[in-house]
């Protein structure tokens, strides 16, 4: 059995600084993969609820430590997404769900460079059953974070296409737009109650469905910035903007406002459907795992106010009423005596 001791941090600055930086380099963004791993919590059955609430803040600020590995290792890149459309017009026809199969056919280097999220979530699905098994408290936590991540990214079209940024039709920028910036001024209006989870058979067949249903999205979420960038002048379409202490040129919230409407909300139902597919993978895991008694390796019970903001947060959750992850939250929660600094 693995435990371990969260230390507090020594310099909030430093750390708030790093994370802060992440912002701009994160997925679906900062706050969008905090909320994901945050809510997928409040989704699971009782026999792992004690033990994932009691361990939420580490759940919800390690939601971004996959990111943060990507300019910490060279490998780690590819992890976050699959380029379908380098594999022909019927990608989830063509390509093979086996990694044998699939490094005979395209070459181990070709799979790589084009993308490995649907490979990368089976692997961290069965590292969290094996820590399931092995009751490792450390291990669960560090892997549940982590494939949150992955099974969020794989939830996002422009992590299926070539064309992840609109580098290829005169669109740069569209990555931040769609995947931060509008769920940063308008996730808390979102209602991101999924229901409840599912039992998955599969982790590499559902992993595929998840991308295939990315990948259905890329054509829309393409076409319709394109179009209503037609109908806004660039000094109506960008405006200056804080982000930490410094200004930067960024999409107005005008703009930002017409492409979410314009989307029907696509956006919000993709963030809905990876916090119940985060949820649902974690569960699956544990149930392969034997279902273990994970109130034995609760290290630090919640206390009765803990208790009380969870339950809060929770209902506000299941009611419609997303929550407001601010900067206050961050100070609140690196600065707990049980909580430690992202992994490498």
């Amino acid at each position: 059995m693995s435990r371990q001791t969260y230390a507090p941090i020594r310099n909030l600055s430093v750390v708030l600084i790093s994370v802060i930086c992440l912002l701009t380099l994160s997925s679906w963004g900062f706050y969008a993969h905090f909320r994901i791993n945050r809510f997928a919590v409040y989704l699971l059955p009782k026999g792992m609820a004690g033990f994932y609430k009691a361990n939420i803040d580490f759940i919800t600020l390690h939601a971004i430590s996959a990111d943060k590995k990507r300019y910490e290792d060279s490998t780690e890149a590819p992890h976050h997404f699959f380029n379908a459309d380098h594999y022909g017009p019927k990608p989830f026809v063509t390509v093979p769900h086996k990694w044998d199969e699939v490094t005979k056919k395209y070459s181990q280097d070709t799979v790589i460079k084009y993308g490995t999220v649907p490979w990368t979530i089976r692997y961290q699905y069965y590292k969290l059953v094996n820590a399931f098994k092995g009751h490792d408290t450390t291990g669960i936590l560090r892997t549940s974070a982590n494939l949150g991540h992955y099974v969020a990214d794989a939830c996002v079209p422009l992590h299926l296409t070539s064309n992840y940024n609109g580098q290829l039709t005169n669109q740069t920028g569209l990555h931040a737009l769609w995947e931060s910036r509008i769920p940063e001024l308008f996730g808390n209006q979102y209602h991101l109650y999924p229901g409840k989870i599912v039992y998955i058979e599969d982790p590499l067949s559902q992993a595929f469905i998840i991308c295939r249903g990315s990948f259905k999205c890329v054509d829309s979420v393409l076409k319709i910035e394109k179009a209503i960038s037609k109908t806004f002048k660039d000094d109506q379409k960008f405006e200056i903007v804080v982000k930490g202490k410094r200004k930067v040129k960024d999409y107005s919230t005008a703009y930002c406002k017409a492409y979410q409407q314009a989307l029907k909300g696509m956006i919000a139902r993709r963030m809905r459907f990876a916090i119940k597919m985060v949820a649902s993978y974690w569960y699956s895991a544990w149930v392969d795992a034997g279902q273990p008694n994970l109130n034995k390796i609760i290290d630090h019970p919640l206390t009765e106010s803990e208790k009380q903001k969870i339950a809060r947060e929770e209902f506000s959750l299941k009611t419609g009423k997303a929550l407001i992850l601010t900067d206050d939250f961050l100070k609140e929660s690196y600065t707990k005596g049980k909580k430690t600094t992202p992994e490498n």
